[in-house]
């Protein structure tokens, strides 16, 4: 069986949503028709986060190849007393032990790494580099030789 794990990491703010959001949907439809199983491990952390989910959500309709994993870096308010509203958008949502355990300034990196560890593909929107922890996640896949698709040029 021929199985995937794709991870996404991207900008709080995003230039050019429309167009982004088309060169996901492409990617992904891509992933998912190339391969049996696809795992695709969200953060959620700002708007590449949710175009990203949203895109694979609706790919997923009437597909049972696809599962959506929420990575959060640690206990949330929100999961902890909305945990329904969570599970109705991702098949799973999960919170990373190694992060959870970190200071909370580094949880989100530590999250990171740790997506990036366990996937095979790693989907970008990188549009700059000053100061952003989605550049420095996509850095550290380049390191670990993952196969990186940036939407984000």
């Amino acid at each position: 069986m021929n199985i995937c794990t794709v991870s996404f990491f991207g900008h709080r703010k995003v230039e050019n949503i429309s167009g982004v959001e088309e060169k996901l949907f492409s990617v992904i439809n891509d992933i998912v028709n190339n391969h049996d199983y696809v795992k695709f491990l969200f953060g959620r952390e700002g708007e590449f986060d949710w175009l990203a989910s949203s895109v694979v959500s609706r790919i997923a309709t009437g597909k049972n190849n696809i599962y959506t994993v929420l990575v959060l870096p640690y206990m949330r308010a929100g999961f902890r007393d909305h945990k329904e509203n969570y599970l109705c958008c991702y098949n799973e949502v999960e919170i990373c032990k190694e992060s959870a355990e970190a200071y909370p300034k580094s949880a989100i990196q530590i999250r990171n790494r740790i997506m990036i560890e366990n996937s095979d593909i790693i989907v970008c929107c990188i549009q700059h580099t000053a100061g952003s922890r989605a550049y420095r996640s996509v850095r550290y896949a380049e390191k670990l030789n993952r196969q990186i698709i940036n939407t984000g040029i």
